[in-house]
């Protein structure tokens, strides 16, 4: 070996540790919310993600992406998508832990607060893998509209089996479930369709009908079913429907796979355009009511949002404090150097705040017969989707360069972070839906704003930084002003994070917290933190290594 090869000044690969076990921040916040009961299987998933031949498979899976697949050899249209054996291994892998359905087939104290843990952890490994699950997670309360499908279908979507078989699902151990909603004149304005759906006999609620129709973005598309809005007749509501990839007499059901999507980031996972010719579906409730039905469907993807950018927080913050912890710069380490300090102190504070609020929010899924806390959701979950999914792409941007130009080249992964930083602000609803969503739920849902306002009543007097902003956040909510909403959502989501920080976090982060995010002298950039506050104490809770 010649002596200029030698390597000198690099951080050891990160690999062989327990994720979880690191992560005190998640650790409190799931034993506060209810779920200590589940800490065993955390611990599984905090290794899976830190171990080296899975990180191995989410890199394969993300190097390697789908590739569609229109006819067979002798020419039959088959409208599949093969993807590298290293997504099937990570998919069932987190089927098997838990990540689908598992909390509707075992309900208990807790349960939806343990998935959302085990899903800011899996970022740490892929994200591709966590959208088929997401969706089969969040079809049941749709399909609960519909007894006779819930009957035939949950009992496939609610276990911890994974079966990619292309076939009816009349031959398959489980299933997995995909929505497909927007079209191309439309994207969030659902109303806007062009999709239709003529009955095959009667019609009406569980009937069959035949679509026609194209759906610019499906993401997961070997999914088993999908659940499909086209309008029927002369209304312009749309409906919901139940669209299986294949038919109970075993034939394929028309399923046309224009394209796959060239997409940013999620490379693992495939999303395509999709071609409804006379393609059978059966209606999920009552017709024009689609849009309430599939809403269900929404308001559980979006907590996945919510926990998938809570991920890429951490996993942000880890990457780059595991970096400057080994790497010297200037004759000692750039973790003992008070401007990287301030950095990695300051994505660290986000993470924390992110993983306090996606936990809280977690927690009003599992409390389904507490009026407080399902009005409380009705709020939280279009603020936390706006603030954290908002939040991530600037976060992962000062994370990468926390590594300079190590951080910018793709063996890092940090590359692979950016690109899917940017997503889940999009996925569901994007920033402007969500404060429009705001907007509504203070015009119609007065409980609503009432939960929101007793939750910082909690924390009064604590802080005279966060009175002040609550004082704010009452003038705003009695407004309703849809010019200022970002103003609004970004104040409220603020507050409820220092709220909850007061209550649960060390005074010291909770005060830096306020401070940093709250006070007169915040800064606009990550590592502007003001000095005197606990970055000590914010970089202990982050990393054993920087301290």
């Amino acid at each position: 070996m010649r002596p200029t090869h030698e390597v000198t000044n690099q951080p050891p690969p990160r690999i062989g540790h327990d994720a979880y076990a690191d992560d005190v921040v998640l650790r409190e916040a799931v034993d506060r919310e209810g779920a200590a009961w589940a800490t065993p299987e955390l611990h599984e998933v905090g290794r899976l993600v830190g171990d080296e031949a899975w990180l191995e498979r989410g890199r394969w899976a993300n190097e390697h992406p789908p590739q569609l697949v229109t006819h067979d050899r002798y020419g039959h249209r088959v409208d599949e998508v093969r993807y590298h054996p290293a997504y099937h291994e990570l998919l069932g892998a987190g089927i098997a832990h838990g990540l689908a359905g598992r909390p509707w087939a075992e309900p208990r104290r807790g349960a939806h607060v343990a998935r959302a843990a085990k899903y800011v952890l899996w970022p740490q490994v892929d994200s591709g893998t966590l959208c088929p699950m997401t969706m089969t997670y969040a079809v049941v309360p749709s399909l609960r509209h519909q007894p006779d499908l819930a009957r035939r279908w949950e009992p496939l979507v609610t276990g911890d089996t994974y079966d990619p078989t292309a076939a009816p699902v009349e031959r398959k151990r489980a299933a997995l479930f995909g929505m497909s909603m927007t079209e191309k004149q439309g994207g969030s304005d659902v109303r806007a369709n062009t999709t239709r759906a003529v009955p095959v006999d009667e019609g009406g609620p569980g009937g069959a009908y035949r679509l026609t129709g194209h759906k610019w973005f499906t993401s997961a598309p070997m999914n088993d079913a999908f659940l499909v809005l086209a309008k029927v007749g002369e209304v312009d509501a749309p409906s919901c429907f139940l669209v299986p990839r294949w038919l109970p007499d075993g034939e394929r059901n028309v399923f046309v796979l224009q394209r796959l999507k060239d997409k940013l980031g999620d490379r693992s996972n495939a999303s395509a355009e999709v071609e409804f010719v006379d393609t059978v579906g059966w209606l999920v409730g009552e017709e024009h009511r689609g849009v309430r039905v599939i809403m269900e469907m929404v308001a559980a993807t979006r907590l996945d949002c919510v926990s998938g950018a809570t991920g890429w927080l951490r996993h942000g913050t880890t990457q780059a404090a595991w970096h400057v912890a080994h790497r010297h710069a200037f004759g000692r380490r750039l973790a003992e150097q008070p401007l990287m300090r301030n950095v990695i102190a300051d994505l660290a504070l986000e993470a924390e705040a992110a993983i306090t609020l996606a936990m809280r929010l977690a927690r009003t899924f599992d409390a389904t017969d507490d009026p407080h806390e399902q009005a409380l959701r009705r709020l939280l979950t279009p603020v936390a989707k706006y603030w954290i999914c908002k939040r991530a792409p600037a976060h992962a941007a000062e994370a990468l360069e926390c590594l300079g130009g190590n951080g910018y080249v793709e063996e890092s992964g940090m590359p692979r972070l950016f690109r899917q930083s940017p997503l889940n602000g999009i996925w569901e609803g994007s920033g402007n839906v969500q404060c429009l969503d705001v907007m509504r739920a203070m015009q119609r849902s007065p409980e609503s704003v009432e939960a929101v306002l007793a939750e910082l009543e909690v924390t009064a007097g604590a802080d005279a930084r966060l009175d002040r902003a609550v004082d704010a956040v009452r003038e705003d909510l009695g407004a309703a002003d849809e010019l200022a909403a970002r103003r609004t959502v970004e104040r409220l989501a603020l507050s409820l994070q220092a709220s909850l920080l007061l209550r649960s976090a060390p005074t010291g982060v909770a005060e830096t917290f306020c401070a940093g995010r709250l006070g007169g002298d915040r800064g606009l950039a990550f590592g502007t933190l003001p000095t005197g506050v606990d970055t000590d104490g914010l970089l202990a809770r982050a990393l054993p290594a920087l301290v």
